[in-house]
């Protein structure tokens, strides 16, 4: 359940109308790129993402980005159905959020190769205590990593006016470690959809 807001609610919401308004010139980038806003009302924005490469059109993912207290506390990012807008849990969450360690050097053919072979360790930024759990983006800027006690030596304050944080900067991280690589969907026989592949060479460091 939503925490009550503590921060004057006009200066959350100003905040929150910034980041919005920063947001709708751009809409049509990042539509072109399967983000799209589908509502805006402080505190909460909602999103759906859509992976360009499958066919027939899928909504990869959806999420509500949250303002309460913001930017005193870091935007909430909660994963949730696209038609109820309830949250889910990690079992029916297909994205993935992989990262790889930088490679200098190194082609991007071979990266894909190295990937394919598990010789290079890749890190999920969605993570979740169990598949039974809500996920949650574990990245510095993201009030649910903030939160969690494993990153207590991480505060929020130490990231906050840096650009982490910012609307921008969640949408970007999703669709840069989330939607682009997506390339294909995975199926068990008999039929069942059981992930979205993504492209070894289209993981970033």
């Amino acid at each position: 359940m939503p925490k009550p807001q503590s921060v004057d609610p006009e200066v959350s919401r100003a905040k929150f109308d910034r980041e919005i308004g920063r947001f709708r010139p751009y809409a049509d980038v990042y539509r072109a790129q399967g983000c799209f806003l589908i509502e805006a009302t402080f505190p909460r924005a909602f999103f759906i993402f859509a992976s360009l490469k499958l066919k027939p059109r899928v909504i990869s993912a959806a999420s509500e980005v949250d303002f309460t207290d913001y930017d005193l506390r870091p935007p909430s990012v909660v994963f949730v159905d696209p038609f109820t807008r309830h949250p889910i849990a990690r079992k029916d969450l297909y994205l993935k959020m992989l990262r790889r360690p930088p490679l200098p050097g190194t082609p991007p053919e071979m990266i894909g190769a190295l990937i394919q072979q598990n010789a290079v360790p890749l890190t999920d930024f969605i993570q979740a205590n169990s598949p039974e759990d809500e996920p949650f983006l574990c990245m510095a800027g993201v009030r649910e990593y903030h939160d969690n006690p494993a990153h207590s030596g991480d505060p929020w304050l130490l990231h906050r006016g840096s650009g982490e944080g910012c609307l921008a900067f969640i949408l970007d991280k999703i669709i840069k470690y989330g939607i682009i690589p997506i390339e294909q969907l995975q199926i068990q026989l008999p039929p069942a959809i059981v992930g979205m592949v993504v492209s070894p060479q289209a993981i970033q460091e």
